[in-house]
């Protein structure tokens, strides 16, 4: 039993995986409608911090693996282990979107070409995500085999993506539709709470023979709703300044992104903390 913190290299590589996911979409939904190509490299190298975070959860989720070498053998069953899939598409989306940034930055990407590159580096970022859900759809674990697991994955990709997104262009002084992307976020919000509520009204129906789902995490409610709160606070930071019909600054922008990654972060490590390996385990 616990809170599954245990897992925090795991927590911290799916949490800034889908954040970085969110944001590219957006920022590069930005850069697609950029007016001049000055703004468009303004965008660029604020997207600099994007693969910074990146980095950061390839690095905490190979501290998992223990080694590099372990990371490059768990490619060997691509196509027929999830896990295998998720490093192998992660990897992919990670090395077409970087090097995508590094010949934009240089100012050597063809216009063209650029388009159709950062439109496939968004589109490998969603399989990536995919892959990541697969992963825990392990039907000996029933509390993370279900529709539960895909959905909070996406959801932390569209509450934290839109707001990282929100302040590497602010940063940057370039405009974009923030109050559509914060309804988004909202949105998200809305359907995470709701998912909270039904999955802790299924873990009440899973149990083994020795042990009850709801016993893995004493804590869960009281967790969620701090979880709930810091999501709420953190998306607060970015629209109530842009209900004031005023431009977000990048100080309150930079403290709601915080706030969001810390509720996913309580959120990720409850998931794992419901780990329940059993061989007979029942539902119902």
């Amino acid at each position: 039993m616990g809170n599954g913190w245990h897992e925090w290299p795991l927590v911290l590589f799916t949490v800034l995986g889908q954040c970085v996911v969110g944001a590219l979409i957006v920022s590069g939904l930005a850069w697609f409608s950029a007016k001049d190509a000055a703004a468009r490299q303004r965008i660029v190298r604020s997207m600099f911090f994007l693969w910074v975070v990146m980095g950061t959860g390839f690095l905490a989720s190979v501290m998992h693996l223990g080694s590099p070498l372990r990371a490059l053998n768990s490619l060997n069953r691509v196509g027929a282990s999830a896990l295998s899939n998720e490093i192998a598409s992660g990897s992919l989306f990670f090395a077409v979107g970087g090097v995508w940034w590094l010949v934009a930055f240089l100012g050597k990407m063809p216009a063209a070409l650029g388009k159709i590159w950062l439109l496939v580096s968004m589109i490998l970022g969603v399989v990536f995500v995919w892959a990541m859900t697969q992963v825990y759809q392990i039907d000996t674990v029933p509390t993370w085999h279900n529709g539960y697991t895909t959905i909070n994955f996406f959801m932390t990709v569209l509450l934290s993506g839109p707001l990282f997104a929100a302040l590497l262009l602010r940063t940057v002084r370039v405009s974009f539709n923030a109050a559509t992307n914060a309804s988004i976020s909202v949105l998200a919000l809305l359907v995470c709470a709701g998912v909270i509520a039904l999955q802790g009204v299924s873990l009440g129906e899973i149990h083994s023979s020795v042990q009850q789902a709801t016993a893995l995490v004493p804590d869960y409610g009281r967790l969620q709703v701090w979880r709930i709160l810091l999501l709420a606070a953190g998306l607060g930071c970015w629209i109530c300044p842009l209900i004031r019909r005023k431009e977000p600054r990048v100080v309150g922008l930079a403290i709601g992104l915080i706030f969001v990654l810390a509720g996913e972060i309580i959120g990720r490590g409850l998931f794992y903390g419901l780990h329940m390996t059993v061989g007979m385990a029942v539902a119902g």
